[in-house]
This record gives C-alpha cells, structure tokens and sequence, in this order.
C-alpha cells in the first residue's frame, strides 16, 4: 500500500503526494529555548524522527528542518529572572535540546535555522502582507488582521467570532481587532530590537516559523509537523501569514498527542515536568526513545516509571534476541522488510501493529534458534535489525554508536564479576559461584549460562 498521513487540515488520512517526485520536505517546529527539554518536549522529535527515517527507507530523498526560536516573551523573562543575557540562556538550553536529540538517536536535520537570523525574511513577509492587504502598523508594532483572511480558523475548527483575544501583545489598545496576532513587536526597553521599516522591535512568535519555512523550503513544501498544541494559534497563524503573502504552504499538517501526567499535558508551567537529563539516569536512552515513539504519534501517552519500565523490558527483549542469533549465527545485518511492518508504518506511521511484526520475528526466530535452525533464526534476526532500524532502536546501531555509555560500564563491571564466579565454578566452589549469581539477582540481574558463555540482561 501507498503511505498514507492523517491530515490535520483535512481530518483525513490522505495518500502521500509530494511536491516533487522522489523528494519530501518536512518543517518540524522545534524548540524554544526558554528551558531545559522535558520528556514531552522530545516525544516530537522522536516522532518526526520515525517519520523522516520511515521516508528515506521508502526511497525520498528528505529534507528535514527544524526551527530554533531563540527571541521569545518566555526566553526574555526566563533570561532576566535568571540574571542572564537573553542570548546566552537560550543558547545554553539550546544545547540542552541538541543534546537530548542525539541522546535519543535523532538524526540531525538538514537545516536547523534560529530565528534571530532570518530577520531580513520576516521583514519582506510583512511588507508582502500589507500590500496584499492583510497586515498592518500601528504604533510601531505590525499585526496581522484576522477578518482580512476568510480561511482564519479552519485548521483548529474554529469560528473566528468565538475566538477569545490574541491576548499577546501588550499594545492590545493598537489593533483594529482584538483577535489580530503580533506580527512585530515594537522595542521596549532593556529588549533586544532589530530595525525594520516601522521601526526597531523583534519578531512575534507565529511569523518566525513561516519565514524559515519558506526560506528552506520554498513557498510549497509536503509536510508541517508539531505537538498538538501548536495547531491554535501557531499553526493557524502560519497558515494566514504564509497564504495571506501568496504562498501555498504545507501541504500536510501532522501533529503528535502529548505525554501526560495525571492527564493533563506535561508542561513547565504546571510542574510536572521530567527533564531528558534526569530520566537518562534510569534508563537507557534507547528504552527511553522505544518509550516515546512505541505508542503511535496521535495517541496521547500517560507517563508512569512503571510504563517506562515496561517499555525498557520490552526493548530488552528484541536486544536479547539479536544478541542471541548473533552468537549463535553471525552476522544478522542486510535483510529486507517485512511486508507486514511496512504496510503498517504506511498507515499513517502505525509504529505499534509495526512492532507487532517485529516481536512475531522474535519469537519464531527464538523458537528456530531452540530447534537448532541457525538458518531461520539468522534470518529472523536480519529482519528484525532492518525493522528496528527504520525506528531508530536497532540493538546493532546502539552497541555500535558508543552512545551507550553506562550500559558499556555495566556491562565492564558485571563481567569482572562473572570472570569471580567462573573462576569459582573452575576450582569446584559452587557455593561461592551460587552467592556471585544470587548477589547479580538482588542488584536487578538476570545471569544465563549459555553455549557462547554467560551472558547477563538487567530485569
């Protein structure tokens, strides 16, 4: 079966059409860099992650970007409460953001474009839209007047008429409408400003995103992602910029659900957030993106240590398996996929019936491997590989990245010990060999005596 999306704009899953023939452009609204990432914040990346790893397995050439919004209200208040200059807080948490990406195995994006550069592009954005007539100055800021634009509201489903007021500016005495969104903010002071034809200012929130879209991009692209929340106002807001200056825009509108706590949206504001550097100290950055991106991406994930321990024991399955085949068989690299996972990563990213299929290899390739069937269980475990990898989580590409560092200095520390009980197995002290596994068990870990060895897995 062809891929198929779920369109936010249509309320559809739509086949997927690109652009261009054998390419597909993606604009991910990345971070704002007020804070250190949460958990929630990098459920996101993951998710686009799949979806871009998923489209060049099918063959498109990707281009991938995502934005960094480096000038924001929550940066210049975050930075001032902090006694910190705005630019050197944001980049600070902006490499908390690039780091947890890679931690979770994010591949880096084509292009990853700050706002503060593309202050030239957002200028001709505005000039465009208030001589198409769907803009306007007013005290030295520039709005964007809603009621001049018939389509405001159809992505969110709203009527503009029961839209409460934009509510993010403090000029609000300046709009025609209280409904009207800050294109330019006029400089106050103490603020960093850069000059524009109406005066010195920074960009409004909504407008950045459109201007580093269309300049990596172009004025059509296939494929604008974010969290659910952003589709009001932000995306809403990009669509009536982009459109209203004589753009198409996206043409697929995808959004991922959020990870809740007590059901509501994991957030900074509310106090419920977990942030990627304290979780990696429990798990495993592979178990933690198996955790994010195992649930398919419109799902809403209710975040318990519990799940995420279910998750990671789950993982270790698949891991246990390969290492399994590869002693036993060799190589397990260099298999096609199977019909199954891919008929159901075409369906809208279906990533959970797509671990289905994985988990089937690993139990026949588990059952062909007890029956001696090196052959079959070899095979099952190329599958499996080539699955996993198309996620992001195969067990061959961690060990091999070297990102794993604690688990290599487990996995150090666990053998000295297995070489003790060897040792005493060796001169006939199995009673001394029996405490080193009972003592491995009290800490969390399993010891299994197998053919190639003793091997050790964490329960």
């Amino acid at each position: 079966m062809a891929l198929q999306l779920y369109d936010t704009a249509t309320r559809s899953l739509r086949p997927f059409e690109p652009h261009q023939p054998g390419k597909a452009s993606i604009y991910l609204c990345g971070a704002t860099v007020q804070a250190p990432p949460h958990i929630g914040h990098i459920r996101s990346g993951v998710n686009f992650d799949i979806l871009s790893r998923w489209l060049t397995s099918s063959g498109y050439q990707v281009t991938f970007v995502r934005n960094v919004t480096d000038i924001d209200d929550k940066i210049l208040r975050k930075s001032a409460e902090n006694g910190q200059p705005w630019w050197a807080w944001g980049a600070r948490n902006e490499r908390a953001f690039s780091w947890s990406y890679t931690a979770l195995g994010c591949l880096p994006p084509t292009y990853e474009p700050r706002a503060t550069g593309h202050i030239p592009e957002m200028v001709e954005l505005m000039q465009r839209l208030i001589a198409n007539g769907h803009a306007y100055e007013s005290g030295g800021d520039v709005y964007f007047d809603v009621r001049s634009f018939p389509r405001y509201g159809e992505l969110s489903g709203q009527k503009l008429d029961a839209m409460h007021p934009a509510g993010d500016s403090e000029g609000e005495h300046r709009k025609r409408d209280p409904r009207d969104f800050a294109l330019w903010k006029s400089a106050k002071e103490g603020e960093p400003y850069w000059p524009t034809p109406w005066g010195n200012g920074r960009p409004g929130w909504h407008l950045e995103c459109s201007a580093m879209a269309t300049r990596y991009l172009g004025g059509t692209f296939d494929i604008h992602g974010g969290g659910l929340d952003l589709v009001f106002p932000h995306h809403e807001n990009e669509i009536a910029q982009s459109v209203g200056a004589g753009d198409a825009f996206a043409r697929y509108w995808l959004h991922n659900a959020w990870l809740t706590i007590g059901g509501e949206k994991m957030s900074k504001s509310l106090g419920n957030s977990l942030l990627v550097s304290e979780i990696l100290q429990r798990w495993r950055p592979v178990e933690v993106r198996y955790y994010l991106g195992a649930a398919h991406y419109r799902s809403h994930v209710e975040f318990s240590t519990a799940a995420l321990d279910e998750a990671a024991a789950s993982y270790q399955r698949i891991e246990r398996f390969v290492t399994r085949a590869t002693d036993a068989a060799g190589t397990v690299e260099g298999a096609a996929l199977p019909g199954g996972f891919a008929n159901a990563m075409d369906d809208d990213l279906g990533v959970p019936a797509a671990l289905a299929v994985v988990y089937d290899a690993v139990k026949n390739g588990n059952a062909a491997l007890d029956a001696g069937d090196l052959d079959t269980g070899r095979q099952a475990a190329r599958e499996v590989v080539a699955m996993t990898e198309v996620l992001g989580i195969s067990p061959t590409q961690w060990a091999a990245t070297g990102t794993d560092q604690l688990r290599d200095v487990v996995d150090g520390l666990v053998r000295m010990v297995i070489e003790q009980r060897e040792a005493a197995r060796a001169r006939k002290d199995f009673a001394a060999a029996d405490a080193i596994r009972d003592q491995l068990a009290a800490a969390g870990i399993t010891l299994e005596d197998t053919p190639a060895g003793p091997r050790w897995t964490v329960k």
